[in-house]
């Protein structure tokens, strides 16, 4: 309930439990009265982050199943200030999964460094149910055993591409350069193009997507290697225009440009629908519980709190003032737990 309506930490939950102490008395017998903030502090710090990340994941797909062909996304996001000095422990990093099509989160793993996002990506999917959906990683996540996991998993797979592959972004860059110049020989590609704009900013999206993989050489070491993509994005902001080209491998067919361009902006999202949230709203990257596991569980909570405020559409405000709404209100708050 805390964390719901605005306590960012141990002090502020206990603050706001001994405020409500009568209300939680209607539902709680709470002989010993609210717990300090140093007691909720050592608990979350000892509790086990694995079987709490795993009571979150299977609540979540109670809450709801992911849809067939639903983009989740997967990323990574670095707890800024869960680093500690005095121990020399490093921030935290967590690996989330995003589900697009309702901005909830689907799951999380925590890993020490950005880089052991390679390892952690395939615990991810372990634990996750995607049958049936796009998963999108960016270039970290464009793995040989990765893109396997996917398809084991009877998902298909959206994979940027970066110099980490060999010399298989060269060889996509390459093939796409040929292939639009219109030769007799090049192969017909699939299109498409969507213009936005508004606050005095154009964006232009085009992407080409291809079925043409017989020519890459290690196609057979990549899991149901099915397309190439390329996506180029120009901005025109203040009369200065900017371009951007991407390249993608995947599982999907590429004769509809149009859905691979809407799988690969739905990745985009989980930076502003879930990052930039957890940022904003609950203060993610000023947090310093950093204490045993406390760090790693408490990201539990904040996405079990946004998941709950993301579910309700009877305001029309956005989550940071969903929470002081739900802090203001006990008939809101219990709406939002769904009692």
């Amino acid at each position: 309930c805390a964390a719901i309506c605005g306590a960012d930490n141990w002090v502020a939950i206990e603050l706001f439990a001994k405020s409500k102490e009568a209300w939680f008395k209607k539902f709680l017998a709470l002989p010993n009265g609210i717990p300090s903030h140093d007691t909720l502090g050592r608990l979350f710090a000892a509790l086990d982050p694995n079987g709490f990340r795993d009571c979150f994941v299977s609540w979540v797909q109670g809450l709801r199943g992911v849809m067939q062909g639903e983009v989740v996304a997967i990323d990574g996001k670095t707890l800024r200030r869960s680093f500690d000095a005095n121990t020399s422990k490093a921030a935290i990093h967590m690996v989330n999964a995003w589900a697009s099509s309702t901005g909830i989160s689907l799951g999380q793993l925590a890993t020490d460094a950005k880089s052991n996002e390679i390892t952690a990506v395939p615990k991810l999917l372990d634990i996750l149910a995607i049958k049936g959906c796009v998963v999108t990683i960016d270039a970290m996540g464009c793995q040989k055993d990765i893109a396997a996991k996917i398809v084991a998993k009877e998902a298909d797979y959206v994979l940027a591409l970066k110099g980490n592959q060999g010399t298989l972004h060269k060889e996509v860059e390459k093939f796409f350069e040929w292939a639009r110049t219109g030769d007799a020989d090049a192969p017909v590609l699939s299109f498409d193009e969507t213009v936005d704009g508004e606050h005095g900013r154009v964006e232009i999206r085009r992407c080409w997507t291809t079925n043409d993989v017989g020519w890459f050489a290690d196609k057979s070491s990549w899991k149901k290697l099915t397309s190439f993509a390329m996506v180029e994005s120009e901005r025109t902001v203040s009369g200065n225009t900017s371009l951007e080209r991407r390249y993608y491998i995947s599982s999907l067919c590429g004769d509809d440009a149009s859905s691979m361009a809407r799988a690969i902006r739905a990745h985009w999202g989980v930076e502003n629908s879930l990052h930039w949230v957890l940022d904003v709203a609950f203060r993610e990257d000023d947090s310093r519980i950093r204490t045993g596991h406390a760090a790693e569980n408490f990201g539990v909570i904040r996405q079990i709190a946004l998941n709950l405020l993301k579910q309700d559409k009877s305001v029309k405000v956005g989550i940071a003032n969903k929470r002081l709404h739900a802090g203001w209100d006990h008939d809101y708050l219990l709406k939002i737990l769904g009692i």
